[in-house]
Order: structure tokens, then C-alpha cells, then sequence
């Protein structure tokens, strides 16, 4: 259903700024209103005992357990329970009375022990009792979780080291335009074995500051159970995984980062949370709604997983607190927000498609999530100014990359979700003749004037089993035995050519910023499956093969150098200052687009067939040279382009005669950056 925007005179005084912007969101400004009062009434029944949100959000310096010059003092919110023991090494595992806590009020529990009583490394859970059962739990609040080798149990961990001390305070950079290298530390890793916080300073930090990405997200930091989960059912918030390591070591890892100017963001999961009862925190105390919904609305049938209940107290408070401890504790440089069309939509966005403004403001939208993803909006950019939030939003929600002041939810950037799914589309259904340029380029710039994007061609979802990369989809089974230079191969030839044009228009028409995922920069083989039944438990596809990056003898090389001289360019001429590229030329029938970005000339011939010698492109006069060349032999191209001679803009020979132009030479399946010579 499509509305007519009203004139700007019908607005009334309060109309959010969002509102303004976008005048098709006038018929809706009750429901974006409502969803703006809800945050502030939300936001003032959390600090009314607290001088602020940060204040608010400090659950995790109560809860759980803390050593003080008295002793050991644990805590926990549990108020269906009727006893709690503190059982581990130094009980026995047994339940003894000089380890059961006392209640306090409003649930919360209370243990006091002697410095004495535990030591570093010592395994601990929780007996905790109610009306009708009782079972072992690991404590919601803890901060280090670890898996026993034997019955692979997992148990929370004394953890009292030396503090760690930070060396590069203030080196991490701000939050313009970040070019994000997405990883996971576990399969970072080439040997089939799960990677450290360690290997991945040591080995893959180099790398990516070497390509000139300076922001890493990583994922599947959280403590999960399960490791295929890709860290997605997550169990402890406010455990690192130890499966990589210590939480000395992560920080060492972030510390080393930002010495080298990259900041470092999370792949941050509170859309949802997975089920397990003796690991995780669902029926924590005996009851499936302490931290989530009770009944149907509870469960997320799709993931698997529980669903909280963002209209809690109780749970504001678990979660603000999680954001407030990973910025301070860690010094996180921001958050991926994992799941978000899952939380604001009561059924998760599953199965439906959002065409029109009346998908968002049906009533269909859960404004306690929405005010939730508000707040914690609010509170990160007050603890750290400089952190970036990103919204991983399929639905396309108008507001989630707003500001709180404009009556947005506050994000910095969101994912352009659909970009990657466009590429497979058009890869899978049409033959190279029939890709539409006009096409392409609205796909790839269609979005919100007032909200940043981070566009991608390609992320960890389609490089998934069951999924396949670009370059996995264009050169298929010819990875296994074409991949060396000196072979020759037509469908390699294609895949090659494909795979950098796809990623240089996907980067270059990027709204504010652009992520790739680890290793798809040089195209690496294959899909990725984790240790699993069906597959023996093998670590084989669960890494990534930086060898095949490192062989001068594979083309690996060439798209990884490709990959590295544009995202060179792109940072060095700040092309992402333009909020949008300058449509030049869109010849639909000849497949070739012409654009401007800042001071850089992007020219694509997606032509599979025909090159085109003199190709007139208007543009000011100066001299002009190439900057960045697919067809280059360095890049696995066939140097069919001389790079050496400065292209000169002259007037035209037709009218108009006072424009001035270049005459490009574009070879079939390539594309070229020019820029002013001087």
C-alpha cells in the first residue's frame, strides 16, 4: 500500500526528524512516536534509582563472582529459587551448608567466602533448587566458562590473573567509513585445529593491516557450546570463548590491533540465546520466563533458541550491562548487532517480505525490542564516542541507522543485506549477456539518504555449506585443477575477471562502508562446514588456506592483490566522502557504466563479449591516469591496457563543443579507475 507524502506545512511541531526526512512516513508518526515515548519512559524507570544509563548498566561489578581484600563474594538474580549451593573442586561437587547462599531481596542470592576458599583455575557451578527440581547451573554473570576434555561438560572458572595493562590507549581510530575485515580466530588458522587469540594476532592481524582493512569484526567471541553455531547460540554473555584462549590474551590481541590503527567491533548476539539448561541461562531458575517469554512467544521455532523479553527490568539490566562490560573490560570499538529483524518483529520477519511502509508499522513491531536497541545505542556512544553499532537488519526498517535525535534507533551504519543476495541472483539466473548495468547500479545504490550502510558482496552466510561463494559459483569444480597461472582455463578466465569487477562496484558504490569476509578476498575454495557428526568431526573446511593466498604460482594471489589495491585506493583518494556515486554513463545495451566517487572514475565493461576502443566519457579537463586495472597481468588479467600514458580530457569534436572528454579503451570483462594526473 503506497501513500502520498503530505506537504511539509501539515507537520506538526514534535514531528520526529526521521519523519521529516521521509515525508511517506507521515502516515505512520504515531507508531514511530509511541515506539520514541516507550524509549524514554523505558530509559527514566531504569535510571530513576541511578544518576544515568551507564550507571544502570553495571550489573556485571554486583553479579557473579568478585574478589575484594575480605574474601570471595558471589551473586546471582535467581527469584524462583528456593536454595542455591556453590559447589565445584572446593566442596567436592558436593552440596555443603557453609556454600549455600543467602537471599537477599528481589531475588538476588548472596555467598561471602575466604580468600582461601578458591584459587586460579578452580571449576565451579551453581546447585540451584526450586519448587519441584533442581539442577546444575552455570552462573548467569560469569565471566569464564571452559569445557572439560573428558565429558565435554562445561563448568564456570576461577579466573584470578594479574590485570592485564594496556599499551595502546589511544592509537584506535575514529569511526569514518570503516573498510571491515569480518573473522572468526577459531578457523583463522590453516592446520585443521581450532585458532587462538594468539595465532590470530600473531599471523592474521599482519595480513589484514597489510590489506589495508582497518576494522575487524569478530565473531563468535561469546561462550557457546556448540562450535558449528558459528557463535550464534550463545550461552555465557559475558564469557570470551575459551576455546581460543584467555581473556588476557584477547585483550592482548585488541591491544595489538589497535597499535596498528584497526579498530576492533563484535559480532555482539542478543536477538536470541540457545537453550541449553545446565550451560546456558534458559530455565536458569527453574522457569522458562526469568529471562525470556513465557509460553509460545519464548521460543524462536526457527533457530532453535530462546527469545528475551526486552520488557523486563531484570533483562535490561543482563544486557546493557553486557554491552557497558565488553566496551570497558575488552575495549571493543563497537558492536555488529546480530539478529535484529528477528528481535522488532513479534514473527521474527520469517517467511515475508517488507515492500511497502505498512510492513514496519502494522503492529507487527515489538517497540520493547526496539526501545531495548535504543538504549543500547544510547549507552555504547556515551561510554565510547568513537564506537561504531551496526544493525544486521534484513526488514529494512526505516530509523535503525538514525540518529536518537532525529528519532532513529540509533545505529551507525546497517548491513545492506540484499547486495549479496542480488549477486547470487543475477550469477545464478542470467547469462553474462543479459546483466542489466541500470540494473545493477540501482541495486547497488538504492538505499536511505539519512541512514549509512555497509555493503558487501559477500559475507560469512554465503560461504556457509549449503550456500556457495562468488568465486565458488562462477569457477566451481575448476578451483581444483585450473587455479595455477600458468593454466589456461575459459571458466577461470571468466570467474577471475567476475569476481573483481563484482567486488570493486559492490566497494565503490557503497554507501559509507564495505566488509568482506576472511579469505574471500582471494577467493578461497570452497564452502565452510565445522567439526560435525556428518562430517566425522572434521576440522578440513572449518579453516582458512593462507598458503593459496601466499603462492605466486596460483591466481589466488592475483584476486588477493587486487582485493588489496582497491581497498588502497578507496582509503587513500577517501572516496567514500561523495555520499553518493555521480552516474556518468549506463549503456544497457553495450553492459557498460561509467560513475564518479569523490575524485575517482570507475569504469566497468560488463560485456562478455566486445571490447570497445575510443569509449567517449565526459569529464573535466585535466589529464587523467589509471589508477587500479583488472586487466592487469598483476592481477591475473591480460594487460591488454597500457597504464603508462596519461589519458587526456579534450573538447569534444561534437556539440556540445565547451565539454571535454577521454576516449577509454575498455576490454571485454574489465574495469578501470582513472583519476586527475595531478
Amino acid at each position: 500500500m503506497l501513500f502520498q507524502p503530505p506537504l511539509e506545512g501539515n507537520l506538526v511541531k514534535n514531528t520526529p526528524q526521521i519523519v521529516v526526512n521521509d515525508l511517506y512516513l507521515r502516515p505512520f508518526e504515531g507508531a514511530i512516536s509511541h515506539r520514541i515515548d516507550l524509549t524514554e519512559k523505558t530509559r527514566q524507570k531504569l535510571v530513576k534509582k541511578n544518576s544515568s544509563l551507564v550507571e544502570f548498566a553495571s550489573g556485571h561489578e554486583y553479579f557473579g563472582l568478585h574478589k575484594d581484600k575480605d574474601g570471595w563474594v558471589f551473586r546471582e538474580w535467581a527469584p524462583n529459587a528456593t536454595a542455591i549451593y556453590f559447589i565445584g573442586m572446593h566442596s567436592d561437587w558436593q552440596r555443603k551448608e557453609e556454600f549455600k547462599c543467602v537471599a537477599l531481596e528481589e531475588g538476588v542470592w548472596e555467598l561471602k567466602m575466604p580468600l582461601a576458599t578458591l584459587k586460579h583455575n578452580d571449576l565451579y557451578r551453581l546447585n540451584m533448587i526450586w519448587e519441584g527440581g533442581e539442577g546444575d547451573r552455570i552462573p548467569a554473570w560469569c565471566q569464564r566458562v571452559v569445557q572439560s576434555e573428558d565429558d565435554h561438560s562445561f563448568s564456570a572458572q576461577v579466573w584470578d590473573c594479574e590485570e592485564y595493562k594496556w599499551k595502546n590507549n589511544d592509537k584506535k581510530p575514529g569511526k569514518t567509513n570503516p573498510m571491515i575485515y569480518e573473522a572468526h580466530v577459531g578457523m583463522s588458522q590453516e592446520e585443521g585445529a581450532v585458532g587462538t587469540y594468539q595465532q590470530f594476532q600473531e599471523h592474521v592481524l599482519p595480513r589484514i593491516a597489510d590489506a589495508g582493512y582497518d576494522t575487524v569484526q569478530l565473531m563468535a567471541i561469546q561462550e557457546h557450546p556448540y562450535y558449528g553455531s558459528f557463535g550464534y547460540h550463545v550461552s555465557s554473555l559475558f564469557a570470551p570463548s575459551s576455546r581460543f584462549g584467555t581473556p588476557e590474551e584477547l585483550k592482548e590481541l585488541i591491544d595489538t590491533a589497535h597499535g596498528m590503527g584497526i579498530r576492533v567491533i563484535m559480532d555482539l548476539v542478543h536477538s536470541h540465546a540457545v537453550k541449553n539448561e545446565v550451560e546456558g541461562i534458559s530455565r536458569f531458575d527453574g522457569t522458562l520466563y526469568q529471562f525470556f517469554h513465557d509460553g509460545p512467544k519464548g521460543d524462536h521455532m526457527a533457530w532453535d533458541s530462546r527469545c528475551y523479553n526486552y520488557g523486563k527490568a531484570e533483562v535490561l539490566h543482563f544486557l546493557l550491562s553486557n554491552c557497558r562490560y565488553w566496551i570497558e573490560e575488552f575495549r571493543f570499538d563497537g558492536f555488529r548487532m546480530d539478529g535484529i529483524t528477528s528481535m522488532t518483529y513479534f514473527d521474527h520477519g520469517l517467511e515475508r517480505s517488507f515492500c511497502d511502509y505498512d510492513s514496519y508499522f502494522n503492529g507487527g513491531q515489538d517497540d520493547e525490542a526496539l526501545a531495548y536497541l535504543s538504549l543500547a545505542n544510547e549507552l555504547i556512544h556515551t561510554l565510547d564516542p568513537r564506537a561504531i553499532t551496526i544493525a544486521e537488519d534484513m526488514s529494512g526498517m526505516p530509523g535503525m541507522a538514525s540518529s536518537l535525535s532525529e528519532g532513529g534507533i540509533g545505529f551507525d551504519y546497517r548491513l545492506a543485506m540484499g547486495t549479496p543476495d542480488y549477486w547470487i541472483k543475477i550469477i545464478k539466473e542470467k547469462q553474462d549477456q543479459d546483466w542489466n548495468v541500470e540494473e545493477i547500479f540501482y541495486e547497488l545504490t538504492n538505499r536511505r539518504n539519512d541512514e549509512k550502510v555497509v555493503n558487501y558482496a559477500e559475507s560469512h552466510d554465503q560461504a556457509l555449506v549449503g550456500d556457495k561463494t562468488i568465486i565458488f559459483r562462477l569457477i566451481d569444480a575448476a578451483m581444483y585443477t585450473d587455479m595455477r597461472k600458468d593454466s589456461q582455463n575459459l571458466l577461470v578466465d571468466r570467474g577471475m575477471a567476475l569476481h573483481k569487477m563484482i567486488r570493486l562496484i559492490t566497494m565503490s558504490t557503497a554507501g559509507h562502508s564495505y566488509l568482506n569476509f576472511m579469505g574471500n578476498e582471494f577467493g578461497h575454495p570452497e564452502w565452510i562446514d565445522f567439526p560435525r557428526e556428518g562430517n566425522d568431526w572434521s576440522y578440513h573446511y572449518a579453516r582458512r588456506q593462507w598458503s593459496l593466498r601466499d603462492n605466486q604460482e596460483l591466481r589466488y594471489s592475483s584476486l588477493g592483490d587486487f582485493d588489496k589495491a582497491a581497498i588502497h585506493m578507496m582509503s587513500e583518494h577517501d572516496a567514500f566522502q561523495a555520499p553518493q556515486p555521480h552516474l556518468l554513463i549506463c549503456d544497457v545495451e553495450r553492459q557498460v557504466l561509467v560513475f564518479k566517487r569523490e575524485s575517482l572514475i570507475f569504469a566497468f565493461n560488463f560485456n562478455p563479449g566486445e571490447s570497445f576502443a575510443d569509449f567517449p566519457v565526459e569529464l573535466e579537463e585535466a589529464d587523467y591516469k589509471i589508477v587500479l586495472n583488472s586487466d592487469s597481468g598483476q592481477f591475473g588479467g591480460f594487460d591488454r591496457i597500457d597504464e603508462s600514458i596519461a589519458i587526456p580530457a579534450l573538447p569534444r569534436s561534437v556539440i556540445p563543443y565547451e565539454t571535454c572528454e577521454v576516449k577509454l579503451y575498455l576490454p571485454t570483462r574489465s574495469c578501470i579507475v582513472l583519476a586527475k594526473s595531478s
